[in-house]
C-alpha cells in the first residue's frame, strides 16, 4: 500500500528534511539567493541564560583556587572510560585548549577559544579534534560543580593552562572573561571544500607558495587546526612544510620565534596516537546515534588502554618524560637523526635512525615497555629551515628564555581574541600590557563636553566630515577578537590613517580641526572625534525636525604608535563598507555579501544594518561624496527618503554596465538618481525589503531617527569594555 493508505497513526506527523533535521533547506530552490543567516549567528533566542545573567558577575563568585585544585586533581586522576597517557590529562588537555585557542585567524578575528564554541559542530567534529569530546566529558564535572560562576569557553583553555603547570611550566598567566555561544557559529568560513582533508591546491593560487591561501583561511586543509603533520597535502617534505607552518602561524599574527617556541613546547609533552586501523573508529559525534550521547569516534579495538587510541595516525611521544615540561624535545630533536617510517595506522612520520633503549618514552600504558619516539613533518621543519633552526639553537643555549618565550606565546595564543586587557579578570592577569592587546591608556571625564560640542560646531565641518570620521574611526571594531574601534583613536595613526577607504585627505584635514579643539580641553582626539559624529547626526536629525541628543560617554583614550602593533592591524582594512558605498576592489563575492559580512563582524543586526545604511545615505557620507544612494533631494537632513523612494513603484531600475544602476521616472524614463548593488539590495531581497517599508510608510519617520541613532550610540560604543553597557 502507499502512504495515503497507511492508518492514520502511522503517517510522519513532519516533514523530513526541511523542518526537523538539517540538510536540504527550501532555500536550496534559489542558491543565489542573498542569505541574511550569518547576521543571526549571535542572536540571544537561544541563549538560556536569560537576558539578565551577567558573566563578570558571576566570576566574583568564583572561587579561583578551588577551582584550579580541582583541576590539578583531574589531570592524574585517570578513568577507566578513557584512561590517561601514562596516568595523565595533561596532553589531552592542552590538544584541547590549544585546538580550542588555534582555529583563531588574524583576517577575519573569527575562530578562537573565546567562546566555546568547540562544543558544537563543525569544531566538535573536525578531523583534528578527534577525542577532544573525551576532555570536555572529562571536565564536565568540574563545570557541573562551578555552574555558571565558569563558562565552558573559560575552562577549556584554563584546563590547558593547569595541564602545563601540573607539567612543570610557570604560565605567564591568564585571564577569565570568555562568555559562551549557545548556538554553533556555522556560517563562518572554513573553505569551500565539500570532502574532509581534501587536498590543499584549492585553497591555494599555487600550493608551493602558501602566501597565495585564500584569505580569511589560515589552515591548510579543511579538518585541520594548522598544517598536516605528515607534510604538504600528506607528503613529507620539512622545508615545504616549514613554508606552511611560516604562513599559517602568521595568519594568527605570530612571529617565527612564537612559532617556534609554541611548536617545540606544544611538542615537549603528550604523544600522538595512531596505534590502530582509524577506519574501524565510529561516527563523529555530530554523526552518532543517541545512545552515543555525543561522543564520537569509538573505537572497537582500544580496550580500555590509553595506548591503543587513534586520532591522528601518527603514533608515540616526542620526549623520553612526555609528563614533565622541560627541554627533551630539543634534545629528541637535535641529538637524533631522523628517517621516514609508518606507524601502526599507516600515517608518514619521522623516527630516530639510532637511539639508546633508555631514551625511548615508555608505553602511555604499560611502563615495561618501550617504544621510539617521533616526529612530525612540522618538528623536524624546526630542525632543517635554517631560520627556525637558528630560533632553536638560541632555545638551547638558554632554556629559561626559551621557558619564558613559550609561556608568552601560549598566552598570546589563548588570549588573542579575547580583547583588550581591560576585559580580563581573575588574580593571575598579568600586569604588563602586551601590544598585541591594542593597549588604550586612560582618557579623561572631567572636561566640559558641552564647550567642546560647541567648539566643533563651529569649526567649520561639514556635516559629512564629522559623521564619516566617526564613523571611519568605529567601523573597525570586530565583535570576533574585540580589536579596533574608535577607542584609541588609532585612525590618525599608522596605518589606518592611510587607508584608502578612510580618505586620507580628507581625514588629514577633519583631524587637523578635531586635534586642537580636543587639546584645549584636555579631551582625547578619540572622544573629540565620536563627539563630533554625534553632532552631525543631531544637526541631521533637527534637519528633518527632530530635536534629539546623542548618548555620549567621555573617557576614550588616545594610542600611540608604540602601542600598535600596525602589521596586525593591517587586517583590520575595510576593503568595502556598504554603510558609506565603498568598494576598493573587484572581489569574487558580491558587494552586498561583503556588507553583511563587516555587518556581522561589528556585531549589527539586519535591522540595524539597515536604519544605518538609509541614514548614511540621507546625511551625504558616501565614499568620496558619490550620489549613489542618495535618494532624496534633502541631503544632509535625517529622512527616511533613501527608503521611500527605493520603494516608489513611479520608478524602474536599470544596470548602466559597470555594477551601478539608474533610478528613472517610469512615465518620462528620466534619471532621478543612481546606486549600486549595496544600496538596491534593500529592495530586491525580500526581508531587507520587509525592514525598509517599515521605514518606508508614513508614520516612521520619528521611528526611523530614534533606530538610527540607537544604532548609530552602539557602534559608536562598541569597544567601551572600560564601561557597563
Amino acid at each position: 500500500m502507499d502512504g495515503n493508505d497507511l492508518p492514520e497513526t502511522a503517517k510522519c506527523p513532519v516533514m523530513h528534511g526541511g523542518v526537523t533535521a538539517t540538510g536540504t533547506s527550501v532555500m536550496d530552490w534559489w542558491p543565489n539567493a542573498l542569505n541574511l543567516d550569518i547576521l543571526h549567528q549571535h542572536d540571544t533566542k537561544p541563549n538560556p541564560m536569560g537576558k539578565d545573567f551577567n558573566y563578570r558577575e558571576e566570576l566574583e563568585k568564583l572561587d579561583v583556587d578551588a577551582l584550579k585544585a580541582d583541576l590539578y586533581a583531574l589531570m592524574t586522576d585517570s578513568q577507566e572510560w578513557w584512561p590517561a597517557d601514562w596516568g595523565h590529562y595533561g596532553g589531552l588537555m592542552i590538544r584541547m585548549a590549544w585546538h580550542a585557542a588555534g582555529s583563531y585567524r588574524l583576517a577575519d578575528g573569527r575562530g578562537g577559544g573565546g567562546t566555546g564554541n568547540q562544543r558544537f559542530a563543525p569544531l566538535n567534529s573536525w578531523p583534528d579534534n578527534v577525542s577532544l569530546d573525551k576532555a570536555r566529558r572529562l571536565l564536565w564535572p568540574i563545570k557541573k560543580k562551578y555552574g555558571n560562576k565558569v563558562s565552558w569557553a573559560d575552562l577549556i583553555i584554563l584546563a590547558g593552562n593547569v595541564a602545563y603547570e601540573s607539567m612543570g611550566l610557570k604560565t605567564f598567566g591568564f585571564g577569565f572573561g570568555r562568555e559562551d555561544i549557545w548556538h554553533p557559529e556555522i556560517d563562518t568560513y572554513w573553505g569551500a571544500e565539500k570532502e574532509w582533508l581534501a587536498p590543499s591546491d584549492g585553497r591555494y593560487d599555487s600550493v608551493e607558495d602558501p602566501k597565495t591561501m585564500e584569505n580569511p583561511l589560515a589552515a591548510v586543509q579543511m579538518g585541520l587546526i594548522y598544517v598536516n603533520p605528515e607534510g604538504v597535502n600528506g607528503t613529507p617534505d620539512p622545508l615545504k612544510t616549514a613554508a606552511q607552518v611560516r604562513e599559517t602561524f602568521a595568519r594568527m599574527a605570530m612571529n617565527d620565534e612564537e612559532t617556534a617556541a609554541l611548536t617545540a613546547g606544544g611538542h615537549t609533552v603528550g604523544k600522538t596516537h595512531g596505534n590502530g586501523d582509524a577506519a574501524l573508529l565510529g561516527a563523529d559525534p555530530e554523526s552518532g546515534d543517541p545512545e552515543l550521547q555525543g561522543l564520537g569516534w569509538a573505537n572497537p579495538e582500544q580496550h580500555g588502554l590509553a595506548s591503543r587510541a587513534v586520532t591522528s595516525g601518527l603514533e608515540g611521544a616526542w620526549t623520553s618524560e612526555p609528563t614533565k615540561f622541560d627541554m627533551g624535545f630539543f634534545d629528541m630533536l637535535f641529538g637524533h637523526e631522523w628517517e621516514l617510517r609508518k606507524s601502526p595506522a599507516g600515517a608518514s612520520q619521522w623516527e630516530p635512525v639510532d637511539i639508546k633503549e633508555e631514551d625511548m618514552p615508555v608505553d602511555a600504558s604499560d611502563p615495561s615497555i618501550r617504544h621510539n619516539p617521533m616526529m612530525t613533518d612540522a618538528d623536524m621543519a624546526m630542525k632543517m629551515d635554517p631560520i627556525y633552526n637558528e630560533i632553536c639553537q638560541k632555545f638551547m643555549a638558554d632554556p629559561e628564555y626559551f621557558k619564558d618565550t613559550f609561556a608568552r606565546a601560549w598566552f598570546k595564543l589563548t588570549h588573542r581574541d579575547m580583547g583588550p586587557k581591560v576585559r580580563y579578570f581573575g588574580p593571575e592577569v598579568p600586569e604588563e600590557d602586551l601590544i598585541w592587546q591594542d593597549p588604550v591608556p586612560a582618557g579623561s571625564t572631567g572636561y566640559d563636553v558641552a564647550a567642546v560640542k560647541a567648539k566643533i560646531a563651529e569649526s567649520g565641518l561639514s556635516l559629512s566630515d564629522m559623521v564619516s570620521t566617526a564613523w571611519d574611526s568605529a567601523r573597525t571594531y570586530r565583535g570576533s577578537d574585540m580589536r579596533g574601534g574608535a577607542n584609541g583613536a588609532r585612525i590618525r595613526l599608522e596605518p589606518q590613517k592611510d587607508w584608502v577607504g578612510n580618505e586620507p585627505d580628507r581625514l588629514a584635514r577633519v583631524l587637523s580641526v578635531l586635534e586642537p579643539i580636543a587639546a584645549e580641553f584636555g579631551a582625547s582626539v578619540a572622544d573629540a572625534i565620536v563627539l563630533a559624529g554625534n553632532l552631525g547626526v543631531e544637526q541631521a536629525a533637527k534637519a528633518a525636525g527632530f530635536d534629539i541628543e546623542v548618548p555620549f560617554i567621555p573617557g576614550r583614550g588616545d594610542s600611540t604608535d608604540e602601542m600598535t602593533d600596525g602589521d596586525s592591524f593591517e587586517a583590520l582594512e575595510p576593503l568595502a563598507d556598504g554603510y558609506r558605498n565603498f568598494i576598493k576592489d573587484d572581489y569574487p563575492v558580491s558587494p552586498e555579501e561583503l556588507m553583511l559580512d563587516r555587518t556581522q563582524l561589528m556585531r549589527l543586526t539586519a535591522p540595524e544594518m539597515t536604519v544605518l545604511v538609509g541614514g548614511m545615505r540621507a546625511m551625504g557620507t558616501n565614499f568620496g561624496g558619490t550620489k549613489h544612494g542618495v535618494f532624496t533631494d534633502r541631503e544632509g537632513a535625517l529622512t527616511p527618503d533613501f527608503f521611500v523612494n527605493l520603494t516608489d513603484m513611479a520608478n524602474t531600475w536599470k544596470p548602466v554596465g559597470d555594477g551601478t544602476y539608474e533610478i528613472r521616472d517610469r512615465k518620462t524614463d528620466a534619471v532621478k538618481w543612481t546606486a549600486t548593488r549595496m544600496d538596491l539590495v534593500f529592495g530586491s531581497n525580500s526581508i531587507l525589503r520587509a525592514y525598509s517599508e517599515v521605514y518606508a510608510q508614513d508614520d516612521s519617520a520619528e521611528k526611523f531617527v530614534n533606530d538610527f541613532v540607537a544604532a548609530w550610540t552602539k557602534v559608536m560604543n562598541a569597544d567601551r569594555f572600560d564601561v557597563a553597557a
